[in-house]
């Protein structure tokens, strides 16, 4: 058995893109773009580490017990994804200091932190590469990055780069991780977060482009070495077997799932336009049965272990909102997020999905990741859908409630037309989920033998109020339009 953090099996996560979730008034700052303004591709908006202190007490009433934060050293863009200094917070965040108050007042309330570690590339103005750009051919750290030609080209974009950057562009220079110098740095770096600011866990950026032998393994070793139960959880969006296998990552963000969950609650309603060219297929659409296939296959991928701290997304900084996905419709949302909270897995909400955060003004139109990072509302609550933030709170609750949805067996009961339900049994406990993303009514006989007697009689978690009884190995349900019940 593979060993995974324990942590993470009764963890739910919320992503914060910290440029645009929470401003404090606290951190001194340059010129910034309003607050209220289209987020920019350039510029800052202003929120930073203190504001998300100042909204822990939210996120705690949400159900929230873990953050996981986008990048947050020092750099020169609002993504924070071109690394200057990996030892230090970018001070428009409010510096190490912040991150140190934000650790400390998150663990106070039992709330986890993961920050994303971004070590297959750095940026232009990392020192060891602007060094080089400085010294030539004399610098002392020409090999921790892959010159293919003089003189490099940072800015000019009429020449090639003459240095591999990441998907060829040149403000991200590729790291050269078969350099004993520059492996051992970022070794280094993950160990100093760990030990010195007690995170809980790293997202390790398009973790799969670093292919030095060995170095996920050692990176593994000398992380958990601080603490075993440091969470790692790398990007990879496909199948990922030969990285979880207990000697590299716990988890990947679980794409796999994103996808099919997407393409069963959305339908046609899911804009082709705007999930095009992405590493994951919310498109086209699939039936219950296809569902059920696409689950079966994903459940099988892993150690059981593994499956249970997989990072389940239903969208991220790097994809539409779900709401522009679905071209606006709700009930996406929420039929998509109660599959979300009662799968296996550690289930991660994008800030804002949770009052209908705005997204992509045209949802025929190809996606730019800049749509998907609008900021907070936090002034104007009359943005807020206080419907699904209730909706989110039920569901969230409903998760940190029965253990079950957290790590109990998980059984395809029924997977019909437009309607599939499935159990999650911890021993003598059965929690039954059911789905109905039809705009039609639909009556289930979903088949329980085995799992659950004639005659026990389950009560109603979510979605009705009336309990149901076993009778002839299976139990009757009465299923809304797009709609969905847990019962136990």
């Amino acid at each position: 058995m593979i060993e995974t953090p324990e942590w993470v099996k009764d963890a739910v996560f919320y992503q914060i893109f910290p440029d645009r979730f929470a401003k404090s008034e606290h951190v001194p700052k340059g010129r910034l773009v309003s607050w209220d303004a289209p987020p920019p591709d350039k510029g800052y908006q202003g929120g930073d580490l203190l504001g998300i202190v100042e909204r822990l007490d939210y996120l705690q009433d949400l159900g929230i017990n873990a953050i996981y934060l986008n990048p947050i050293f020092q750099s020169a863009c609002n993504h924070r994804y071109h690394t200057h200094d990996y030892y230090q917070v970018d001070p428009m965040l409010g510096g190490n200091a912040a991150l140190r108050e934000l650790v400390d007042e998150a663990h106070k309330r039992n709330i986890r932190i993961v920050l994303d570690g971004v070590f297959n590339h750095a940026s232009r103005g990392f020192f060891q590469f602007n060094d080089i750009l400085e010294q030539g051919m004399a610098s002392a750290y020409i090999d921790w990055f892959t010159i293919t030609g003089w003189p490099l080209h940072p800015y000019d974009m009429k020449k090639p780069p003459n240095y591999l950057a990441w998907v060829g562009l040149r403000d991200l220079p590729k790291i050269n991780t078969d350099n004993a110098q520059a492996r051992e740095f970022l070794m280094q770096v993950a160990e100093y977060w760990v030990r010195e600011f007690a995170i809980d866990g790293w997202r390790l950026d398009v973790a799969a482009e670093i292919t030095t032998s060995g170095f996920w393994e050692e990176f593994r070793q000398r992380v958990k070495a601080i603490n075993p139960e440091t969470y790692i959880v790398a990007e990879i969006w496909h199948e990922a077997k030969r990285w979880l296998q207990g000697d590299m990552f716990d988890a990947t963000m679980n794409y796999e799932f994103t996808g099919p969950v997407i393409a069963f609650c959305g339908g046609d309603r899911v804009s082709e336009a705007l999930v095009k060219g992405r590493d994951y297929k919310p498109h086209p659409a699939i039936d219950a049965a296809g569902y059920g296939r696409a689950i079966h296959r994903l459940l099988g991928l892993y150690d059981w272990n593994v499956t249970q701290v997989q990072l389940n997304s239903l969208d991220s900084h790097d994809t539409a909102r779900l709401l522009s996905i679905a071209r606006s419709d709700k009930d996406t949302i929420r039929l998509a997020t109660l599959l979300q909270m009662t799968f296996p897995g550690a289930p991660c909400v994008y800030y804002g999905d949770e009052i209908a955060i705005r997204g992509s003004a045209n949802t025929e139109e190809p996606f730019y990741d800049r749509e998907a990072r609008w900021t907070f509302p936090w002034q104007d609550e009359s943005q807020w859908d206080k419907e699904m933030l209730a909706y989110f709170q039920q569901v969230i609750a409903l998760r940190h409630a029965q253990p079950a949805l957290r790590r109990g067996s998980y059984h395809e009961l029924y997977a019909v037309g437009e309607v599939y339900a499935f159990a999650r049994q911890m021993v003598d406990e059965v929690v039954v989920t059911a789905v109905n993303v039809s705009t039609q009514p639909h009556t289930a006989a979903v088949p329980v033998k085995g799992l659950l007697a004639d005659g026990l009689a389950l009560r109603p978690l979510f979605g009705q109020s009336e309990q149901v009884v076993v009778a002839d190995g299976r139990i009757s349900l009465t299923l809304p339009p797009r709609s969905g019940l847990v019962l136990k």
